[in-house]
């Protein structure tokens, strides 16, 4: 079965521009699929905005250790994430990322959901170990998404 993928996709993976390990992240989440072996991790750098504004994401990269589309949609996604307030960031939905890759196989539609779990895991262990509030929606998902991991291995 052959699997087409648009221009931006193959551009995205092709010319990644937020690949590589940051060093000494602010936050960093991973997450996989243990069906197709796909694991995302994002990496974040915070930046603090003046007179309570919040945190915003200064920095992101990537590493991924999977097919075309979620090489892509890691790319994508930091392309999303970059200078959003940590609230923002948190909105990001997954149909966001495969819309701006104009569009995603429906096989590969599971990427762009690791894609947000793995900024959403990012964000929670940046606001975990700066001792900051985190909204119910996010520890919620941690905790399934820390199930899930824990049964698949």
């Amino acid at each position: 079965m052959a699997i087409f993928y648009s221009k931006k996709v193959l551009k995205h993976f092709t010319e990644p521009r937020y690949y590589g390990k940051m060093k000494n992240p602010d936050g960093r989440g991973k997450v996989g699929n243990p069906v197709c072996g796909d694991v995302l991790e994002i990496y974040l750098k915070i930046g603090k905005k003046p007179k309570k504004q919040g945190d915003y994401i200064k920095d992101i990269s990537f590493q991924t250790l999977g097919c075309c589309a979620a090489i892509a949609v890691s790319d994508a996604l930091c392309d999303l994430a970059k200078g959003k307030a940590i609230e923002n960031a948190l909105k990001i939905k997954n149909n966001e990322i495969v819309n701006s890759l104009g569009g995603l196989p429906a096989i590969k539609y599971h990427c762009s959901l690791l894609g947000v779990d793995a900024l959403w895991e990012a964000i929670y262990d940046y606001l975990n170990k700066n001792k900051k509030p985190i909204p119910e929606n996010l520890k919620l998902r941690h905790r399934q998404l820390k199930k899930e991991n824990h049964r698949n291995h």
